[in-house]
């Protein structure tokens, strides 16, 4: 079938539920690997006391963070394992199973017995499940992009974007949780028990993703697509250059998703301000990135891709250090909600665009392999040790802007991928 005749095929148009359950489908395991990270990173604090007791608290949550970061080094494993399953035998066997090992590793975050009960086994268990989320989460967002531009490949951008805007809806799902639980429990009470109900509220989303997932279809590009025998090799032989300016474009945006988790520590270890302002101001982070990224992706299909990542990168490099300065000077729950505003605004004009670049970089018969290469490599190196290098900046060189500092040269590193 030649490219105008694929192109009119997959773009018959679908009705509004089918359109809604595809989207749902292909973005909640998405949101729910972006729960678990998220939730882990808002209460580090209560985890590090529960699985990693040390000397002092900032050695204890470095241990944390550390697992934390560890279980990126998985990623890369599910993207090449996941993303070639996705390209050989389809992209929705794969989501399927990317979703069914969350719940898996999410089920034993939740009922993990802590270190004072069952001794070493406890930060090992955690780093386990860690590693089988790490897995999980490599072929996830490659297969279930692939699915979603495939679909409707003349609306690529805006319906692309729901990957990412799925994020920012479950940040204001978890900072709804840390607001509730940092409101409703003493700090003993979360460190004891609390922590633990937002896994087990992600452990119930599973089931529906599940189901949703086993009602959709594979695109028509993908129908038509020819089958390779080894995606991986091909990737790797012919597509190395777009694997690179992937990894490339995709720092900016995974480096401020992660300092967006981290400000709850940050303001409670450095600004001294209350968690319910931190979660509060991830909460208006979160409702940004919800809407503005789906907009954004609308913009993107009109005015190209590029053009709005290039002025996000450029604003991130410029503006994120003055912001947070500001902030230490006029230290405020109302400094800290506008602060964390504009870095949710600048990331949603980023990244609105960013999945359907990341899609456009590979042909269908690499996509799900080439864009799990990609954004796994990038999520490990610039994202997962993301807390830890900040938290160990902040430690060592008593930097509390450090997150800040350490997005300049991200940014300017996305800046020269995209341009």
């Amino acid at each position: 079938m030649n490219s105008h005749a694929l192109e009119r095929v997959a773009s018959v148009p679908r009705s509004s539920s089918a359109l809604r359950r595809l989207i749902v489908a292909s973005s909640i395991g998405n949101a729910l690997e972006w729960f678990d990270v998220v939730v882990y990173g808002y209460f580090a604090v209560s985890i590090s006391k529960a699985f990693f007791p040390a000397g002092s608290d900032g050695v204890s949550i470095l241990l944390a963070y550390g697992t934390f970061g560890v279980s990126y080094l998985a990623r890369p494993v599910g993207a090449l394992w996941l993303g070639a399953m996705a390209d050989r035998v389809g992209r929705k066997f794969s989501m399927l199973i990317s979703i069914a090992m969350m719940m898996v590793g999410t089920l034993l975050i939740a009922i993990m017995p802590t270190y004072a009960q069952i001794g070493l086994w406890a930060p090992a268990g955690i780093l386990m499940a860690r590693l089988i989320q790490g897995v999980s989460a490599g072929g996830e967002f490659g297969s279930s992009t692939a699915l979603l531009v495939e679909n409707d490949p003349r609306r690529r951008g805006f319906i692309a974007s729901f990957q990412f805007a799925s994020q920012g809806f479950v940040t204001v799902i978890a900072s709804v949780f840390g607001l509730t639980l940092s409101l409703l429990l003493t700090h003993q009470q979360v460190d004891d028990w609390g922590w633990r109900l937002p896994f087990l509220f992600g452990l119930l989303v599973g089931p529906v993703g599940l189901y949703i997932r086993t009602h959709v279809d594979e695109g028509a590009e993908f129908k038509s697509a020819t089958r390779e025998r080894s995606p991986v090799k091909e990737v790797a032989l012919n597509q190395k250059t777009n694997v690179a300016l992937a990894v490339g474009a995709l720092i900016v945006s995974t480096v401020a998703a992660h300092v967006i988790m981290y400000m709850p520590v940050f303001a409670v270890k450095h600004l001294h301000l209350p968690s319910s302002s931190a979660f509060t101001a991830n909460l208006i982070a979160g409702i940004v990135l919800t809407l503005g990224t789906p907009i954004v992706g609308i913009l993107s299909d009109r005015v190209g891709r590029t053009r709005l990542m290039v002025i996000a990168a450029i604003l991130f490099a410029v503006t994120i250090v003055p912001a947070f300065f500001l902030l230490k000077t006029f230290v405020g729950v109302w400094m800290l909600i506008g602060v964390m505003f504009w870095p949710a605004t600048l990331k949603a004009m980023y990244y609105g665009a960013l999945p359907a670049l990341m899609a456009e970089a590979f042909p269908p018969e690499t996509r799900a392999t080439g864009m799990s290469l990609s954004y796994n490599i990038g999520t490990t190196i610039f994202g997962g040790f993301t807390p830890f290098i900040v938290s160990i900046i902040g430690l060592y060189a008593a930097s509390d802007v450090a997150s800040a500092v350490y997005m300049v040269p991200c940014a300017l590193l996305s800046l020269a991928a995209t341009l």
